[in-house]
């Protein structure tokens, strides 16, 4: 039944003072805004501040969501979106992307050498993505691991679909010459969900 409640109701519900519904709400979406703010920040404590700071934004400031204009989800993405910007102004820097993963990166073989073989694979995948720009990084996160739309996409980061497509595309193209030499020469092609 909790799963029938729309995020709005829980919102307005939050909003006067329902803890559960604020837990609800959180516990929907919380994994997703970690996972999108950990790979652009590659640090858990900043992706568990950044949640933490969507989600409470959320609830001071309800009014700055209009769910005429996009969904919950696609606010939250863009609130986090936004955070992580602010934090890497104060940081001066950019900081490495490293993937958090709830399954193993790769599936365990009998062959140490073959492992250790996925394993390095595994990590220049990571590195290629890391070494984009990041206009290009998070396009292809927001798309490859988050599974937004285009459209999503163009409405979090404030631009066109076009735009989206074009860092996508110079995104993937980035990736296939940096990796060109390590999957050329493997037998299996480590996708973006395995790094």
């Amino acid at each position: 039944m909790p799963d029938r409640i729309t995020d709005e109701l829980l919102l307005a519900r939050a909003g006067g003072g329902d803890q559960a519904a604020f837990l609800l709400l959180y516990e929907r979406h919380r994994n997703r805004i970690f996972g999108f703010a950990y790979r652009l920040l590659g640090s858990i404590e900043a992706a568990e501040d950044i949640t933490h700071d969507c989600f409470l934004s959320l609830i001071r400031q309800p009014g700055n969501y209009d769910p005429g204009r996009a969904a919950l989800r696609t606010y939250l993405y863009s609130a986090a979106r936004n955070l992580a910007m602010k934090y890497f102004r104060n940081q001066g820097r950019e900081m490495a992307l490293d993937d958090l993963s709830e399954h193993p990166v790769v599936p365990r073989r009998e062959e140490p050498l073959r492992r250790l073989l996925d394993e390095e694979l595994v990590s220049k995948v990571k590195e290629a993505v890391a070494d984009l720009p990041p206009l290009q990084r998070e396009a292809l996160v927001l798309f490859e691991y988050e599974g937004l739309a285009l459209s999503e996409i163009a409405e979090v980061v404030g631009t066109d679909v076009g735009a989206v497509k074009s860092r996508l595309h110079r995104a993937r193209g980035r990736l296939r010459n940096t990796l060109a030499p390590y999957l050329n020469t493997s037998p299996e092609i480590v996708t973006l969900e395995q790094a």
